[in-house]
């Protein structure tokens, strides 16, 4: 990541990070679709090659959709007996919908987070 010679006011990562938003300018759009990264910022030019969630957001996800999915189903079938299709048509799309959500959200914050604190990968130090 290049040195920034631009002068921005300050982003709050946070905002930004769950709006989509670049997270030098706040303006432009992180993300091109769903979830793929753009290349740069359409508003400073804000080069995001250094923009690397890994799976950090997606572990999340999957505890905090799993958690509230299963819950809500059990809670669900012990009060109400549901039958098994009408489970498949509730809660399958339900944990689609919001693991995507949810991995949008995630993604753009740790992104975001990752430009404010200048992160980068680790380096040996070879004394």
């Amino acid at each position: 990541m290049d040195e920034d010679k631009a002068l921005f006011p300050p982003v709050d990562p946070f905002s930004a990070g769950v709006r989509g938003c670049c997270p030098r300018c706040g303006q432009g759009r992180l993300f091109n679709g769903l979830l793929k990264v753009r290349p740069a910022c359409t508003n400073c030019g804000l080069d995001y090659s250094f923009a690397d969630s890994g799976d950090g957001p997606v572990v999340f996800v999957l505890l905090i959709v799993g958690f509230i999915v299963v819950g809500i189903a059990l809670w669900a079938e012990v009060n109400y007996a549901l039958p098994l299709w009408l489970h498949f048509i509730l809660w399958i799309p339900l944990a689609i919908g919001l693991g995507l959500w949810l991995t949008r959200i995630l993604k753009g914050l740790l992104i975001t987070l990752q430009y404010r604190n200048n992160a980068r990968p680790g380096e040996i130090d070879r004394g």
